[in-house]
């Protein structure tokens, strides 16, 4: 037998280095996957933004027509329900149903504060929120307070979830 040695071979060589450029398929399926997922949830945020905006600027101008019709008519009993109504509808449209239609006294109150700092409802005037179905007649000093504190809410509301 002959020496290997002696025999005209040439020498293993090793194929070059894989390049990271440009990438498999696999990567490429990923980030695009990734882009629209990216893309859908700006989207789905932007939508809810706006909805909660709209819902935000349409509870703003009826407070506004509610203080109108107040000067209006002066019926702070009327004022005191339809408040409370608007601030109902408005807890609906931000943070949903189950959250908040069926709360009522205290609770109700303690939900409201919850979107303040201050907790104007069950310190302040907002009790009257509660109270101005059992009353005999409503202090009409409380009244801009609380046309306050319902703006305040309203406005905390297009900040939130």
């Amino acid at each position: 037998m002959t020496d290997p040695a002696q025999l005209p071979l040439r020498d293993i060589h090793l194929p070059e280095e894989v390049s990271w450029w440009p990438p498999a398929p696999g990567w490429w399926i990923l980030a695009g996957v990734l882009l629209l997922a990216g893309f859908g949830v700006w989207r789905w945020r932007r939508q809810r933004a706006r909805v909660r905006a709209s819902a935000a600027y349409v509870a703003m101008q009826r407070l506004h027509d509610l203080r109108a019709a107040y000067q209006r008519h002066d019926d702070p009993l009327q004022l005191v329900r339809e408040l409370s109504i608007l601030l109902r509808r408005m807890s609906i449209s931000a943070s949903g149903r189950e959250e908040s239609a069926g709360l009522t006294g205290e609770a109700w109150l303690q939900y409201l504060d919850s979107r303040l700092p201050e907790k104007p409802f069950t310190r302040g005037c907002g009790r009257v929120l509660i109270e101005a179905p059992y009353r005999q007649a409503i202090d009409r000093q409380e009244l801009a307070p609380l046309l306050e504190i319902c703006e305040q809410w309203l406005r905390a509301q297009t900040g939130r979830r």
